[in-house]
Formats: structure tokens, C-alpha cells, sequence
């Protein structure tokens, strides 16, 4: 039966392709539910009740056939390093891709400024996933740097 209870962010997919915003949305959530965040973290002394809610919790995100594969494991510690083990590989597919797509970003390639920056904010928030540091002045530095020679004035 499909759960109908309101989920709070997207399941986690057999395949990982959503791992990594999974990742932060349940860390997020964990932490948000006063001392749940802390049944994740190594050397926690999280009481065995906390540690079935954060269970609870994170199986509620997962898809079927991962709450099948892992059903054994009760302890939400040992959960996430599996799924680290397992997904974490994520971020060596990611961050050339979008290392790629920053060196080639150019402002004059999108028909609006709206565009643009989403696909800049989107760009940057991928390469600080993987740990790349982005500052605002990196990005005020793209974009004034790729502006067409005719509105270099306008730098």
C-alpha cells in the first residue's frame, strides 16, 4: 500500500540520482526534530528511543526497494554511513559536469537575465555540494566577464 502520510522532502531513489539533496534534506529534518540529528553523527549517545524515531523518519524517505535491501539495519548511524558507502560516489559524477558548465556559462547563451541566473545559482549550489568554494564575487566575476564585447560599458 502506498504511504498516503504527507512526505516532508522526496524519497530517496533506488538508483541515488537525487542522493546528494537527499542527503541535506534529511540532515535538515533530523536536525529540525530537536535531538534527532545527533543519532547520525559518530559518538552520539542518542537514546535507543531516538534512534527508532530517526529510523522511522528516514525509512519513511526511501524508496521500496531500498527499505527492502536494508531492512536489517535498526540503527540510524550505521544506516547512513551504508548509504554513504553506497550513493556517495555522486558528487565524482557531478562536480565535472558542473565544473564544465561554469567554465563555458556565458551570459550572452540565455535569452533572459532570469535565466541566467537560475542556471548560475544552480551551477554554483552543485559545485558547493562537492565542496567547491563559490563566493559572490566569483559569480559577479563570471558574469562580468562573459558579457559581450558591445556591452562591456555596462561593467
Amino acid at each position: 500500500m502506498a504511504n498516503l502520510a504527507k512526505l516532508d522532502f522526496v524519497v530517496l531513489d533506488i538508483i541515488g540520482k537525487n542522493y546528494l539533496t537527499w542527503v541535506m534534506d534529511a540532515r535538515i529534518h533530523l536536525e529540525a526534530a530537536n535531538l534527532l540529528g545527533e543519532t547520525i553523527k559518530e559518538d552520539n549517545s542518542a537514546s535507543s528511543q531516538d534512534r527508532a524515531k530517526a529510523m522511522i523518519f528516514i525509512r519513511r524517505h526511501l524508496d521500496e526497494g531500498l527499505k527492502s535491501e536494508y531492512l536489517t539495519i535498526e540503527d540510524p548511524l550505521t544506516f547512513w554511513k551504508a548509504l554513504k558507502n553506497r550513493y556517495n560516489h555522486q558528487k565524482m559524477v557531478i562536480f565535472p559536469r558542473a565544473r564544465y558548465e561554469w567554465t563555458h556559462l556565458r551570459i550572452q547563451d540565455f535569452k533572459t537575465v532570469a535565466e541566467y541566473n537560475s542556471a548560475i545559482f544552480r551551477i554554483t549550489s552543485q559545485l558547493k555540494l562537492c565542496g567547491e568554494t563559490i563566493t559572490e564575487e566569483d559569480m559577479l566575476e563570471k558574469t562580468f566577464s562573459t558579457f559581450h564585447a558591445s556591452n562591456v560599458l555596462l561593467q
